[in-house]
């Protein structure tokens, strides 16, 4: 009797094994396929540097966004991805399940905002214009000299005018101004020196930054495009007649 009854036991903890199991696998699909709690408006959710998918599943439940964290850090290791999550501000959209959530988290494509350098800004209405900007993260001290902000975006104390391509440029929530700043820096010395390979040969001028100084004086002359050639040549010829570029 004492056998069988061990048997039925270990039969029944099978039985409830398996339910459990299979219970268990039901509310498992459900989770990850189930749209999150959100109302029909899309939130930016915003997820720190360094956070950890724990971290993160936390903040969702909290939000309540999502009814078990567990679960979605279940998720996210079944599927391999729970050491990639990217830092980044995201745009999650009514619909949006757990699994979809850990894809855009895995995915960077973070909410990307804009900033338009205008041409003919100097660097003084550049700095002003950045430090005004909502999403720019703000480091560079306002009394700071601008040799010493250009030395820390290029590595060189030259001075900063003219150095940033004029253009509009998109960057994620977190983007410091002197990594804006730097990534400007770096597009004009490519298209600086794309212009300068294709340059007309025999003009009197000894390097790239000569040719970028030109160009600025000649931006400073005149805002009429078809005048530009015009004062060019005018400088060209001043130039090899022996006088100096300033």
């Amino acid at each position: 009797m004492a056998f069988k009854a061990v048997k039925q036991f270990i039969y029944f903890g099978i039985v409830l094994a398996v339910v459990g199991s299979i219970f268990l696998g039901y509310q498992f699909n459900r989770f990850q396929h189930q749209p999150i709690g959100l109302t029909d408006t899309p939130i930016k959710f915003t997820i720190p540097s360094g956070n950890t998918i724990r971290q993160v599943a936390q903040k969702l439940a909290d939000a309540g966004y999502i009814d078990d964290p567990v679960m979605f850090i279940a998720l996210a290791r079944l599927q391999g991805e729970n050491t990639l999550i990217k830092a980044g501000e995201y745009l999650i959209k009514p619909g949006h399940t757990p699994n979809d959530l850990i894809e855009l988290f895995t995915s960077g494509e973070a909410v990307l905002y804009s900033f338009t350098i205008i041409e003919g800004w100097n660097f003084r209405q550049l700095a002003q214009a950045i430090q005004a900007d909502p999403v720019l993260v703000a480091t560079i001290d306002p009394d700071e000299p601008p040799e010493a902000t250009m030395a820390r975006i290029s590595g060189t104390s030259t001075h900063p005018e003219g150095w940033f391509m004029p253009d509009t440029y998109h960057f994620p929530r977190g983007t410091t101004d002197i990594a804006f700043l730097r990534r400007a820096y770096q597009t004009m010395q490519t298209k600086l020196e794309q212009a300068w390979q294709q340059r007309e040969q025999g003009l009197p001028l000894k390097s790239p930054y000569e040719a970028l100084i030109l160009a600025s004086i000649i931006e400073k002359e005149t805002g009429v495009a078809f005048e530009r050639p015009l004062i060019a040549g005018a400088f060209i010829q001043r130039l090899r007649k022996g006088m100096k570029l300033q």
